[in-house]
């Protein structure tokens, strides 16, 4: 009985609100969803396909273009009959008035029309870029330039040229937001003359992932020694991680041989004239900052005459390998018979990796035949470099052929 009492002082304490009658409860919506947005936003959410579906494999052709824009020059509402649809083609209400539905006169024209303009779009080309602007594989950004850092403050990177090394797509698991997907960006900058820098940026943007990518690298940069502006000062080995790189010296002419993002590297840095060789992981990162190690590792002629205690002596074959003297230690070692190599000294003991090279099927098939063929052939092994040093020897030495042989060139000239 306590508990039907309490019930009945409660339904007694409620008092009924009593609402005016001016005031009126029922919303009119003049506008639709139709008429706020434009026809291209229309149009994509009709043919795009959700995130939800695009992570199970649906829409994978929705983003390519087609051929011909088939909507160019439709209005929403407007086809072969010809309506007033209130809500969305105009709105429901105008001013006092509610719009009612209507049929207006057709349009004979409308379909000359939109052939007409169909007609005059065209093929549908794909954007070509130039083989200079061409990146690694096409129009892909891995290898393309994209210019100079952004300036800082009154700080202008003049000169500079940004080349992206590696464009990816990274997932992080977050707890509120789940499997959050960034684009990632590693790029290389310098200005061809010593200076260069590295970066790495991470957006949910491509474009935003580039800039800070490209910003960071100008905010990092390196100083790079070179051998007479053109080449790294001496051979030299670097590793990161299990990234193995074994860098030689080459003269002028000789190029870049190298892996392509090295080839960049140089590129920035103004390198013109090198020969790497790469052994274990080709990581992009790894790849990097293992070649900027090396190259920032360098030492001069001087210090390693120091470390070793030895001259350092140069020996070139376009000057005959006549030894020069680069460099002399202040305190000269007395022991000559441990004198390190200097491949050895430079390499850290290192040794590049080789195939065995096995001798040509004829050798191992018929070596009788083969031998037969090199007794044969001795008496006319190296005639055409010994034709060419004799011809020129004679030109830029002066030295005037045997008189037997003037004889003999004079008799087989036609009288």
């Amino acid at each position: 009985m306590s508990w039907l009492c309490r019930v009945s002082k409660l339904a007694s304490a409620i008092t009924p609100v009593v609402l005016p009658s001016s005031l009126n409860v029922s919303q009119v919506r003049s506008t639709s969803f139709f008429t706020k947005h434009t026809a291209e936003q229309l149009w994509k959410g009709v043919t795009s396909v959700s995130n939800a579906g695009k992570k199970r494999g649906r829409g994978k052709g929705a983003g390519k273009k087609m051929i011909r824009d088939l909507n160019r020059g439709q209005v929403i509402g407007v086809g072969k009959v010809n309506m007033v649809w209130p809500g969305l083609t105009t709105n429901v209400v105008r001013g006092k008035e509610l719009i009612a539905q209507q049929q207006l006169p057709e349009d004979p024209d409308r379909e000359a029309k939109l052939f007409k303009l169909r007609n005059s779009m065209g093929v549908f080309r794909r954007m070509k870029l130039a083989p200079t602007e061409r990146g690694w594989s096409g129009n892909r950004l891995p290898g393309r330039k994209v210019g100079p850092p952004d300036p800082v403050g009154e700080e202008t990177y003049d000169g500079f040229e940004t080349i992206v090394l590696e464009s990816k797509s990274v997932f992080n698991m977050t707890g509120n937001l789940g499997r959050k997907r960034q684009m990632s960006m590693f790029v290389v900058t310098g200005n061809g003359n010593g200076l260069a820098g590295f970066g790495l940026g991470k957006a949910i943007d491509g474009k935003a992932a580039l800039k800070s990518a490209k910003n960071r690298a100008g905010q990092r940069l390196m100083y790079i020694e070179r051998y007479n502006d053109h080449t790294v000062c001496h051979d030299f080995f670097t590793q990161f991680g299990f990234t193995k790189i074994y860098v030689k010296q080459k003269p002028e002419g000789y190029g870049l041989v190298c892996h392509r993002a090295i080839k960049n590297m140089c590129e920035v840095v103004g390198i013109k004239d090198i020969y790497c060789k790469v052994e274990g992981s080709t990581n992009i990162q790894s790849l990097t900052k293992a070649f900027f190690l090396g190259l920032l590792q360098q030492k001069q002629p001087e210090e390693l005459a120091e470390e070793t205690g030895y001259h350092l002596v140069e020996f070139r074959s376009d000057t005959g390998n006549f030894p020069k003297v680069v460099a002399s230690p202040s305190v000269t070692k007395d022991d000559t018979k441990n004198i390190p190599s200097y491949d050895e000294y430079v390499m850290g003991n290192r040794v590049v990796l080789k195939k065995k090279k096995y001798p040509p099927f004829y050798v191992t098939h018929d070596p009788i035949g083969y031998m037969k063929h090199l007794k044969k052939t001795l008496r006319y092994r190296n005639m055409e470099d010994v034709k060419i040093k004799l011809k020129t020897a004679s030109k830029y030495l002066d030295i005037q052929p045997a008189a037997s042989q003037v004889a003999e060139s004079s008799s087989q000239t036609p009288s």
